[in-house]
């Protein structure tokens, strides 16, 4: 009786989990996009400076005033020589998310945002030489093929924003495969991540955003006629993006791999649906077939890093001998996988 109420509330916490995720990162996008769109507020930089800001705050509010999560002590020296660089790369994937979503829709980012495992693995295998398993390539065609055929059927095609979006996957394959070296032997949370690599985020954008977006940012706060509900969307919209962070927190510890795999592919569905659903970008029939066909290939990539994941290591010769891999592949790219290096600020 004990064992099924437990494995009850397991399953409720873990749907809890799943669902507060996918309505934190719709919240986000959902609003990013409203500030671009509905409020003019056409400034990216400044966007993404503000989501650092409030996530620099809310992650010290949660470690060193709340103590909801231990502070992973890393030396002075190892943060200019290991975070620095990941905050910088960091800053660049944020910025370019943003920017894409100030001019594309919702629904054609968050596709193009699907080819970061293709990105990852193409990326590895390029500059660091790694090999992978033929199923790996092979579960990258569907990924590939939905993506050129939502391309070429975009009714609100951008080439800016396309390749922002482009370069953002390419940001995020590169912050994922510089985790292992940059941060190896720190355990990173994501609270830790942002706590860590907020600060420096915000450093490294404010002059930028300052002198690229700062005499429009004036004349938009004499010209806005309702800026003080804008201002506290924007600043929401900011706080909602450490609220994600803190989200992706709970949901890993909720949940097992696939479903976090399974669930994180869903979670883009519901935001493209929502997204349409609130500004009404068309969509065509070949457009929402590759959207499908994308998520489909993300879904059965992840199945297939899984079973790679489990497959048994081929036992010893004799007792002298060291046990050796079956093949030289394996080196899986870290992308949906469970573990606690994602950030979405």
């Amino acid at each position: 009786m004990e064992e099924g109420v437990l494995c009850e509330w397991t399953v409720i916490r873990s749907l809890f989990a799943i669902l507060q995720w996918w309505g934190f990162n719709v919240a986000v996008i959902i609003m990013n996009k409203w500030i671009f769109q509905k409020l003019d507020f056409t400034f990216p930089l400044t966007v993404s400076c503000v989501h650092f800001i409030c996530s620099a705050i809310g992650a010290y509010v949660v470690i060193k005033v709340l103590k909801l999560k231990p502070l992973i002590v890393v030396d002075p020296t190892d943060q200019w020589r290991r975070i620095f660089p990941m905050s910088f790369v960091f800053c660049i994937n944020i910025v370019l998310g943003n920017v894409s979503l100030r001019y594309i829709p919702v629904s054609f980012m968050q596709t193009i945002k699907s080819f970061t495992p293709a990105t990852t693995v193409i990326l590895q295998w390029l500059v660091w030489r790694k090999s992978f398993d033929w199923r790996i390539w092979a579960s990258l065609i569907p990924i590939v093929g939905g993506i050129l055929l939502t391309s070429v059927t975009e009714l609100s095609f951008n080439t800016f924003g396309f390749c922002a979006a482009l370069f953002g996957c390419l940001a995020t394959s590169t912050k994922t495969i510089l985790a292992e070296s940059l941060l190896h032997g720190y355990k990173f949370d994501s609270i830790n991540t942002v706590y860590y690599m907020a600060p420096y985020a915000t450093m490294i954008l404010a002059l930028p955003a300052l002198l690229f977006e700062g005499p429009g940012v004036v004349e938009w706060l004499y010209t806005f006629p309702s800026v003080v509900p804008a201002m506290l969307l924007i600043f929401g919209s900011g706080v909602l993006a450490f609220c994600l962070n803190f989200s992706i927190f709970y949901v890993i510890h909720s949940t097992t791999a696939v479903t976090f795999n399974v669930a994180g592919n869903l979670k883009v569905a519901v935001a493209v649906t929502f997204s349409w659903l609130i500004f009404r970008n068309p969509i065509s029939a070949m457009n929402a077939l590759g959207c499908g066909v994308t998520l489909v290939g993300c879904t059965f990539y992840g199945y297939v890093r899984h079973l790679l994941s489990q497959q048994p290591q081929e036992a010893p010769r004799t007792p002298r001998t060291p046990r050796t891999p079956k093949n030289k592949m394996e080196f899986v790219p870290l992308l949906h996988e469970k573990a606690e290096d994602k950030d979405n600020v």
